[in-house]
């Protein structure tokens, strides 16, 4: 008798966010479940319960089913709460870095709520290899931590997190693994013997509209725009082709301030010369890209993530802890830090990076297996929950 395929719930994954980093996550999810389904010889049948975007999913296949999730299926108890029953096991990846107060007490309310929903219908969730933290008010600490001692599986991605787990006071077992963004799958580019080298810069759209608000709550430290402009400046003088590189593409809405590719799409315009990349329509799409460049930097962290991960020198440009929460933990230390250091400091450092991008290349290398052995860790886990929910 053929067993039933294993039913897994995606909760905070998308598959189709505007930000393409979002998107990265739940592609390279996606291909971590399907790989274990083949390990485990089980069909595995996943379902996405995923915010409504305009744009066309990044993922299909018979596997895959995407359910828009708002308020009323939220509130339904025929809607989330009886899907999360049916499963046989719940992802909660936090859509990377959303699980913490920092981003407001509605998004957050939100997340508790699918939580601990999810917990009512004693459906094992796993937390997925995310930012864990901060979390600045007592009421957000308890639940918090009242939930992750709930779950079956928790996992960080970086050594950051694993202290801001502890210091919540979680002292069961979890795992630190590192971006599940490693395994996004991607085109290799052909071999190239000539011509100058091409430098890729992802523009925020975010941070060149001053933050969410305009009044720079993310805490730059520095005029962002005019160093963008500079690092142009210098490397079309150094002779190299520079792409602007969007990562957030937003075609419409309220969000449009955050778009990446209106941003880029103004600099080429000021910038004779400079290539403006495509607005893609995946995060694998945009990896390809990014992997035929030969440097690249950007202040978005899953396209730094694409360019680490594809064997391409980069200098993430950080505006929050999670970048160097990631690649410190790898050993890579190459960040910028936009809030703390001048625009002068980075600068220098990013050109001197160029410089010696072989160097880079080798760092990030080694880097990058640590990051893929740390991962294997949450697959591994992930797997025997997996047998034991489809025993």
């Amino acid at each position: 008798m053929t067993p039933r395929p294993i039913r897994v719930c995606l909760i905070m994954h998308s598959t189709r966010s505007d930000n393409l980093g979002v998107g990265a996550l739940t592609v390279s999810q996606i291909e971590i479940l399907r790989g274990i389904g083949r390990s485990l010889g089980r069909d595995i049948d996943i379902t996405v319960l995923d915010w409504k975007d305009a744009r066309t999913p990044y993922v299909s296949g018979p596997d895959i089913r995407i359910l828009d999730l708002d308020g009323r299926f939220l509130k339904n108890p025929r809607g989330f709460f009886a899907t999360v029953r049916r499963s046989d096991l719940v992802i909660d990846i936090g859509a990377g870095d959303s699980f913490a107060d920092i981003y407001g007490r509605g998004r957050l309310i939100r997340m508790f709520v699918m939580k601990f929903l999810t917990h009512l219908a004693r459906t094992p969730l796993v937390v997925a290899p995310q930012t864990i933290g901060p979390f600045t008010k007592g009421w957000s600490k308890t639940l918090a931590l009242l939930s992750l001692r709930l779950s079956a599986l928790v996992v960080t991605r970086d050594a950051k997190s694993t202290a801001a787990l502890r210091e919540l006071g979680y002292r069961a077992a979890a795992i630190e693994a590192s971006d599940v963004a490693l395994r996004l799958p991607y085109t290799a580019p052909p071999p190239r013997a000539d011509g100058p080298p091409r430098v890729g810069i992802n523009v925020s759209g975010l941070l060149m509209a001053g933050g969410y608000t305009g009044k720079n709550e993310l805490g730059i430290g520095l005029d962002y725009p005019a160093l963008i402009r500079n690092l142009i400046r210098r490397f079309q003088t150094a002779g190299a082709e520079v792409h602007l590189v969007p990562h957030v593409i937003v075609r419409s809405g309220a969000m449009v301030k955050e778009d990446d590719y209106r941003a880029s799409e103004a600099l080429a315009a000021e910038f004779p010369g400079t290539i403006l990349a495509p607005a893609f329509d995946s995060p694998s799409e945009a990896k390809s890209y990014i992997a035929g460049l030969d440097f690249f930097m950007g202040a978005r962290m899953h396209a730094c993530i694409a360019a680490f991960s594809s064997g391409v020198p980069v200098v993430p440009m950080a505006y929050s802890r999670k970048f160097e929460g990631l690649f410190g933990t790898l050993g890579y230390g190459r960040t910028v830090d936009c809030t703390s250091e001048s625009a002068a400091v980075i600068e220098e450092k990013i050109m001197a990076a160029y410089e010696t991008r072989a160097d880079l290349a080798a760092e990030a290398s080694v880097a990058l297996a640590l990051g893929r052995d740390k991962l294997l860790a949450y697959e591994q886990g992930l797997e025997h929950l997996l047998e034991r929910a489809g025993a």
